[in-house]
Order: structure tokens, then sequence, then C-alpha cells
């Protein structure tokens, strides 16, 4: 049996502020947008080459927006990852290598949700 992680949700305070992040900033595809009612609204988007996407939005009864820590972005090249993201405006820490052929690096949504870039081997 199969079990595939493809959704995160993350906590956030301003649905347009990140989905803005996300999409312009971090290069990530808008998947959907939608909103059935005042009550309700979800914004899903995936990383490029992902097979696991995120969501945020209205109603979905989350955590504390910023309360996401180190969801792992693995990348076959950790400098022309941050090179991309910091191209988009994204704040990104210098890359670090970990022990052999272990690199990572870190940047932040606006709320706090932390993100950490992973390349192993290379």
């Amino acid at each position: 049996m199969d079990m595939k992680l493809q959704l995160i949700l993350l906590p956030v305070a301003d649905i347009d502020r990140s989905r803005a992040f996300y999409a312009e900033k971090a290069g990530f595809r808008l998947d959907h947008d939608h909103a059935p009612n005042e009550h309700f609204r979800v914004v899903q988007l995936t990383p490029p080459g992902s097979a696991c996407s995120i969501a945020f939005g209205k109603g979905l009864g989350l955590a504390e927006p910023g309360s996401v820590k180190g969801v792992h972005l693995v990348v076959d090249d950790i400098q022309a990852a941050r090179a991309t993201l910091i191209g988009g405006g994204v704040m990104v820490s210098e890359a670090n290598e970990m022990g052999p052929g272990m690199w990572f690096a870190h940047f932040e949504d606006p709320d706090g949700n932390s993100w950490v870039l992973q390349q192993i081997g290379g």
C-alpha cells in the first residue's frame, strides 16, 4: 500500500500576502484559489517539480500563523535554488555544509513558517 504525502497545510495571517509570496517570490505554481462563500477559502500551490503541495486559507481550522517549522525542499543544486529564490525577492540564508555532501539553507514566509533547502550529494 502506498502512502503519498501530497498536501501540507500552512497557517497564515494574510491569505493574499501569502499567495503573493509563494506564487510571485518563491515561484510555486498556483493550483487553485477557491472561495465558495465568505467563511471558506483555500489556496493551493505546488513547489516546482514537487508532488506535494501546500494549502492555506480561511475556515481550515489551522494552528497559529507561523507555527510550521522546518519543511524541507530537496534540491539537486542548492546554489541554483538559492539564486532563484533570492531573484524572486526571498531572503535565504547562506548554504551550509552540515556533513559530507549535506547542504542546507533556510528561509521563512511572511508569517514565520520556516523552510529548509536540502541538497544531499554533490
